[in-house]
């Protein structure tokens, strides 16, 4: 797949050298905004839409792996200052930190202002552990080879489950009561998460055996999704109860719950979707065979996802659910759905780079498009980062999402149009594949 090796074969934006400088540039001005986020006593506090520190939010888990996670990348491409605020996030997931329970072991989900952990344990939040943790490693931070054996450790103890073949979601702190409920959220994270693990492991760690069963793992994850998607006209279930079975009413009472809404949720269709073309690329560089049909998942996928999602309701804009025939639910705008449209936009454009048939070139038209939405109505240009919430006329709210928590999704927008689809995030940036 030549179009993987060189920027100068792709369409449009993709190929020029000066859009991939404006992405470097909005990624540095990212990584400056959030550079107020490190927390009393370690970890990274929810920021405002100012980029100041919101301490009546708490200290979250997924927010401080994902600050750990962006940082390092940070310091891995050479901003100064980056490494530095990497282990500021770091010191709240180590031991003795303020999210690692250091009697039953694992992380809290978050802790609330006054110290008092939640006593949930979620997939979720310990797959961001494991991303985090990897990508650390990577870039050579104290402590993190430590946290990244601990995590992938903990992981798998307490939440692979080898004969569902899927994780399981959510325990309580001693990890004595398992909840029923399943989620494709936290599957989704976890296989990001555990494509990242077998990179490092091969990479940095030296043990290919143990990435090829995170990898194996993975990728029977998404052979599974991919098998729902396409039993469900391509609009993922989201919501399973404890034997996967799934249970399309869930939440039909709360359809804007920011974790588990109600419905199919557009930017996990898209999220997906490109997920899927890195785990494929990610088999095939390890010469093994991926599950089959990953592109054409994928592409339907997206296709899927865009329209049902993109510009439906009389403004631009992805609405953020639908209900299972694909009209909108919750109209409202989320900013990491934009995100990773251009996201997978970039990738499939990648990965049919060589193809004559112009789906790169229809790929790279959407990327712009987006680009174009993302700049007019989701970059806050006067505050920093982007608004992570917006009505249905594209203005700024915070009923779901109020300030901007952190900047994962926005950083790595402007990373994948610059990296191959393998290896992930970190061990690409090692390798000095950046364009």
């Amino acid at each position: 797949m030549t179009g993987a090796t060189g920027a100068q074969q792709l369409p449009g934006w993709l190929g020029q050298a000066t859009h991939r400088a404006w992405l470097d540039e909005h990624c540095r001005d990212l990584l400056a905004f959030g550079q107020l986020f490190p927390a009393e006593g370690g970890g990274a506090a929810w920021l405002d839409d100012e980029g100041d520190p919101d301490t009546s939010r708490g200290v979250h888990c997924w927010i401080t792996a994902r600050m750990a996670h962006v940082y390092a990348l940070g310091h891995l491409m050479g901003v100064p200052g980056a490494g530095p605020l990497a282990d500021e996030a770091l010191a709240g997931l180590l031991p003795g930190g303020v999210l690692h329970d250091d009697e039953h072991g694992g992380w809290f989900a978050a802790v609330d202002e006054d110290g008092s952990p939640d006593g949930v344990k979620a997939s979720y939040a310990h797959a961001f552990v494991v991303l985090a943790a990897s990508t650390a490693t990577a870039a050579g931070r104290p402590g993190a080879a430590e946290l990244f054996a601990q995590a992938l450790d903990v992981y798998e103890q307490r939440f692979w489950d080898e004969e569902a073949g899927m994780p399981v979601d959510t325990w309580n702190a001693d990890f004595t009561e398992l909840d029923g409920y399943r989620g494709i959220n936290g599957a989704m994270h976890s296989t990001e998460a555990l494509l990242a693990a077998a990179d490092v492991l091969t990479d940095v760690v030296g043990d290919p055996a143990a990435a090829a069963v995170w990898r194996g793992r993975a990728l029977g994850i998404f052979a599974r999704v991919a098998g729902w998607a396409r039993g469900n006209g391509w609009r993922i279930p989201e919501h399973f109860d404890a034997t996967w079975t799934a249970d399309l009413e869930y939440n039909a009472d709360k359809k804007a719950d920011p974790f588990k809404p109600y419905g199919a949720t557009i930017g996990h269709g898209l999220e997906w979707a490109r997920l899927m073309l890195h785990a494929e690329a990610a088999a095939r560089a390890a010469g093994e065979e991926p599950p089959a049909g990953l592109l054409e998942a994928s592409e339907a996928l997206f296709a899927t996802a865009v329209a049902d999602g993109w510009d439906v309701d009389g403004a631009p804009g992805f609405v953020y659910t639908t209900d299972w025939s694909g009209t909108p639910v919750v109209r409202d705008r989320m900013h990491w759905v934009p995100a990773e449209a251009t996201a997978v936009a970039a990738a499939l454009a990648l990965r049919t780079a060589d193809v004559e048939d112009g789906r790169a070139e229809g790929y790279a038209a959407q990327y712009a498009l987006w680009w174009d939405h993302i700049a007019d109505v989701v970059i806050d240009h006067e505050n920093g980062s982007w608004h992570h919430q917006l009505d249905p006329k594209n203005r700024p709210i915070g009923t779901v999402w109020p300030g901007k928590a952190d900047l994962y999704h926005a950083v790595q927008a402007t990373l994948v149009p610059r990296l191959p689809l393998e290896p992930s995030f970190a061990t690409a940036v090692r390798r000095g594949l950046l364009r």
